[in-house]
């Protein structure tokens, strides 16, 4: 007989956490097949992000291998182009030269999370820079880099000032400590360049709202805004960016600050593949019941970022947030193994336990059972709780010598090339002779180590 097929389509929060209780379930048994399709062959935790991108965290240590996290569930690395519902069957493309693939499913989880949304405006999504994957995180890293080597060496002061102002759209928790984190990392990595001074250096922090961190109270808000605006971070409220033309940054429409670089995490929105799906949207997303089940669609489930979660508790939908995420992934996958061996699904039920957001400087700000926190205590319960949350033991230690380190080491300021290496270019006079190439002496080989070290001084 044919296993029944459960095609899970996304890695992020969702889709691992429901592949890990398939793990523990399902997927032991032989008439049940589970596969995991993501994009890369990695886990990001995303909380962590901006660690990486002001240089506190290694670049492999807030990843995690799916494939040594997944044992029994089969993971394929590609690309989702198209989803039937009607023939119950995915189209996942992979490799080089986009090789298609049919995947047929019994039971299809949609996890495919969101994407960044630049609401259209001009030059916004041209010349941005995001902060959603691994890949944004390290071109934060390296455009801070580049322009403190070219401001150092940048006589034409203007040019200096445009070079060294940051520009961070959004004040939610993404936001914010991307600003905080770029803001300490430019400031230390000042000691190694010795033509640039903190007053050369800005970052420009702009929130549509008042307070920033809308998602806590506005007393933890304020205490944030305050502490930034102390360390010298430019924090503009009821400011939106409504134009970027690659030198400077249009705010509210009629006001500019001249910048090279501005940072975009004010938007997301639902992957744009869930609007071509037959079933019922709510702004994008995907209406489920209590179970996590798309109505009308037996055998669909989806949760998540793209998935509107009733809460019957409060009327309105859960928050799409990792701990929420991590939660109806092993309510999904229960009621899966419900539907499959017969028996009753459960709904959905979660309260938010706490939020919290770093803001540079071991200083932070929580909210965790209803009681507020700030400072140190905040920021220690940040680390803690987020490190107990990172998968796998061997990336928990890493990252534990990583902050360690940290406080004995400055900051790292090398850039992480992305490109497939550089190679010599000789002058048209000056090319070699292809047919003499056998007798030249190549740089970087042997014969021409030997010829140097027989000609010259060889030390």
């Amino acid at each position: 007989m044919e296993p029944v097929k459960v095609l899970i389509l996304g890695g992020g929060f969702g889709g691992l956490y429901a592949a890990l209780a398939f793990e523990k379930g399902l997927a032991r048994d032989e008439d049940v097949e589970v596969t995991l399709v993501n994009r890369e062959n990695f886990h990001l935790f995303t909380p962590m992000l901006h660690e990486v991108a002001a240089s506190d965290l290694d670049v492999t240590h807030i990843v995690n291998p799916l494939r040594k996290l997944l044992r029994r569930v089969r993971f394929v690395e590609g690309t989702v182009e198209s989803i039937d519902l009607v023939s119950r069957r995915v189209r996942v493309v992979h490799g080089d030269e986009d090789h298609p693939h049919d995947l047929e499913f019994d039971h299809l989880v949609l996890a495919l999370g969101s994407v960044t949304n630049f609401y259209g405006l001009p030059g916004l999504e041209e010349r941005a820079l995001t902060m959603k994957s691994l890949a944004d995180a390290i071109a934060v890293r390296n455009r801070m880099i580049r322009h403190l080597e070219q401001a150092d060496f940048e006589c034409c002061a203007p040019i200096r000032r445009n070079l060294l102002t940051f520009v961070v759209a959004g004040g939610g928790f993404a936001g914010v400590e991307t600003a905080a984190a770029m803001h300490d990392f430019l400031h230390e990595a000042l000691e190694f360049y010795p033509h640039l001074g903190p007053k050369d250096v800005r970052v420009v922090l702009a929130h549509a709202g008042d307070p920033i961190l809308p998602e806590l109270s506005p007393k933890l808000g304020r205490y944030a805004q305050k502490k930034l605006a102390g360390r010298g971070l430019d924090v503009r409220l009821m400011t939106k960016v409504t134009a970027v033309d690659g030198r400077s940054v249009e705010l509210n429409g009629h006001e500019r600050v001249e910048a090279a670089t501005i940072v975009w995490t004010a938007g997301t929105a639902p992957h744009p593949l869930l609007a071509t799906l037959p079933c019922a949207l709510e702004r994008g997303r995907v209406v489920v019941d209590e179970t996590l089940a798309v109505p009308g669609w037996p055998g669909v489930w989806a949760l998540g970022d793209c998935a509107v979660v009733p809460n019957k508790a409060t009327g309105k939908p859960h928050p799409p947030t990792a701990q929420h995420a991590i939660r109806e992934g092993r309510t999904l996958a229960r009621n899966v193994r419900a539907a499959v061996r017969g028996g009753t699904p459960e709904p959905f039920r979660f309260r938010t336990l706490g939020q919290l957001a770093a803001i540079g400087r071991r200083t932070g700000v929580a909210n965790v059972f209803g009681m507020n926190f700030s400072g140190f205590v905040a920021w220690w319960l940040w680390r803690s709780i987020y490190l107990a949350k990172l998968p796998r033991f061997e990336r928990k230690c890493r990252v534990m010598l990583d902050w360690t380190l940290d406080l004995v080491f400055t900051k790292d300021i090398v850039q992480l090339s992305t490109g497939n290496g550089t190679r010599y270019r000789f002058p048209a006079e000056r090319r070699p002779d292809t047919r003499e190439r056998s007798r030249e002496t190549v740089p970087g080989t042997v014969s021409s180590f030997m010829a140097t070290g027989a000609s010259g001084s060889g030390g």
